[in-house]
């Protein structure tokens, strides 16, 4: 969501950000957020639990995180820690003491662990010897004036805010930015905490605090204050790990699942509760039955699902999605598609909740490869425009976003140095799924590769290589130059074609492309289908009335283009 800006204009809407701005200059800090370094890889973690309380008043907070991990390594070794400024670590200590810390970069301190213990030599059950690692834990405490984001989710940073009424409402946005904006950890995607994290929350007595997973305790602090403890048990992005507080109301309903009984929960300001019944709730059910079709059992049932009033647009926390659309169809009542299907549901409740299949239960271990994360979720608004209206809805949804490619820059960024590439990867990433789902042509199959992403790679982060190889593998088809045109090129391929004297005959081969560019192309005329597989030789098709210009254009993300008759192989 954070890539996104709407611009209206007097006919439909555009969308930009990053699509307006030049490519940022990568930095040393982005060097050492985006790669793992040796201070980075000797451990893995396990569990964040985190305690924050904020000031309002002051727009600061103090809090601590305690970070389990396990290790492949004993001895004394060093720890990065990411923290960005104007926050600052005040101390960190295990169970051996205070542990000494020095800051060696803007964003990055250094904690010097001694004797640290890795694995523990065992014997199994079964009689065999075996290993076991040993888990460590850390307590940082921290305090400080975050960084404030002024127009989120665009600009990160922690949300002090307003509700309409004038009451105090806070939030966090930090994807682009990284988590470490707000607490410390281990800022990089490729690590999530596998055991899960906890999120303790302290806040005035007359505000609700709401975080990820579900509410574990609530305690009263006999000070004004009460804790808010929410409880995660699926791994979890850095990022997405946020808390909301405000005047809060809740209502509640269980969804029968795939995998049964679904908690879905309905956090809004106490002032939006019946515009959250007649608006949201509905999407949320219909969302829900077309993507547990279409992407398989929704992945965090042990967290359950809940929407929040977010003070911004909206963003794809795990199992806690933030809302801003003014309960609104459309993105704010506009269509990106331009076609009129995107103003028959809420675009943030089914975009974000798209993300929780491909984003948050699958995740790219580099950002560069974020286009795992838009492009399938860009493809889910298809998908469920398809379920609910008709595949041809969903086809021209899908065409209809081609107006806001910019092919400025590849998809797929630079690895290891915290770069996400093109915002492109929403509507081409969308519209290179289309392209394969076309080629594959059978859409059992297509439904299944789908699932079975989600269910081979549960809870994982992967590369975009595995992404590619499990496609390949399951449709029985090779689509590696495919991947290379769409996601390492601005270039669209182009089909140049001419006719027979007759017009019987159609001759056709691609151009503008990668060397070995073969992509399939299948056809279809009165309910019949034909593959061709064109390379960058001319080649010759007998029955021209397959042929269709305009069906092509739509269904594949191609430029189309008739050549004059020169050497003709009639």
């Amino acid at each position: 969501m954070k890539r996104f800006l709407l611009i209206f204009t007097f006919h439909f809407s555009l969308f930009t950000s990053a699509f307006t701005q030049e490519k940022k200059t990568l930095t040393h800090a982005d060097t050492l957020r985006g790669s793992i370094t040796p201070e980075r890889a000797w451990w893995d973690v396990l569990r964040y639990d985190i305690t924050v309380k904020p000031d309002y008043k002051t727009k600061t907070i103090i809090g601590k995180n305690t970070v389990s991990f396990k290790s492949s390594v004993d001895g004394n070794k060093i720890m990065q820690i990411d923290l960005q400024p104007p926050l600052t670590i005040d101390s960190i200590s295990n169970e051996n003491g205070k542990i000494e810390i020095k800051k060696i970069d803007v964003n990055v301190y250094y904690a010097f662990l001694k004797n640290i213990e890795s694995k523990m030599y065992i014997d199994k059950a079964e009689g065999g010897k075996g290993w076991i690692t040993k888990e460590n834990s850390i307590i940082i405490y921290y305090h400080g004036a975050p960084h404030e984001a002024v127009n989120p989710p665009w600009d990160n940073g922690w949300v002090w805010t307003k509700d309409s009424l004038g009451r105090p409402w806070m939030s966090v946005a930090c994807q682009d930015i990284g988590a470490s904006i707000w607490y410390p950890c281990k800022d990089h995607q490729s690590d999530e905490p596998d055991n899960g994290a906890s999120l303790s929350i302290i806040v005035p007595d007359t505000l609700m605090a709401v975080g990820n997973g579900r509410l574990a305790s609530t305690q009263k602090n006999n000070d004004g204050t009460t804790t808010y403890k929410w409880e995660i048990k699926s791994p979890i992005n850095n990022y997405e790990i946020i808390p909301y507080i405000g005047k809060y109301v809740n209502f509640s309903e269980v969804y029968k699942g795939e995998k049964g009984n679904l908690d879905v929960n309905y956090w809004v300001l106490d002032y939006n509760i019946n515009k959250a019944k007649e608006h949201i709730q509905p999407d949320v059910e219909r969302m829900l039955k077309a993507f547990e079709y279409w992407m398989g059992p929704y992945p965090f049932y042990e967290d359950g699902y809940k929407i929040i009033d977010a003070p911004y647009l909206g963003m794809e926390h795990q199992s806690a999605i933030a809302y801003g659309n003014n309960y609104l169809e459309g993105y704010l009542n506009n269509d990106r598609s331009a076609t009129g299907w995107g103003l028959k549901w809420d675009f943030i409740i089914v975009h974000e909740s798209g993300h929780e299949w491909f984003g948050n239960n699958i995740t790219s271990k580099d950002i560069a490869d974020m286009w795992i994360h838009e492009g399938f979720a860009t493809y889910s608004e298809t998908l469920f425009t398809e379920f609910y209206y008709g595949k041809e809805a969903g086809n021209e949804y899908n065409f209809g976003q081609r107006h806001i490619i910019k092919n400025d820059e590849p998809i797929i960024g630079i690895y290891n140095v915290n770069d996400e590439g093109s915002a492109d990867e929403y509507e081409k990433g969308a519209n290179m799924i289309n392209i394969i789902r076309h080629v594959i042509n059978d859409d059992s199959l297509f439904k299944n590769i789908l699932r079975g992403l989600n269910k081979t790679f549960y809870h994982q982060t992967v590369t975009t290589k595995q992404i590619e190889d499990y496609i390949n593998r399951q449709a029985k088809i090779d689509f590696n130059k495919v991947f290379d045109q769409y996601l390492r090129t601005t270039q669209i391929p182009q089909l140049s074609y001419y006719y027979s004297k007759d017009s019987a005959k159609v001759f056709y081969k691609w151009d503008s492309c990668i060397s070995g560019f073969n992509m399939q192309l299948v056809l279809w005329h009165n309910n019949k289908c034909l593959r061709i597989k064109p390379t960058q030789q001319w080649q010759t098709l007998n029955k021209s009335a397959f042929f269709n210009t305009d069906w092509i254009n739509k269904k594949y993300y191609i430029n189309i283009k008739e050549v004059k008759t020169i050497a003709r192989n009639e």
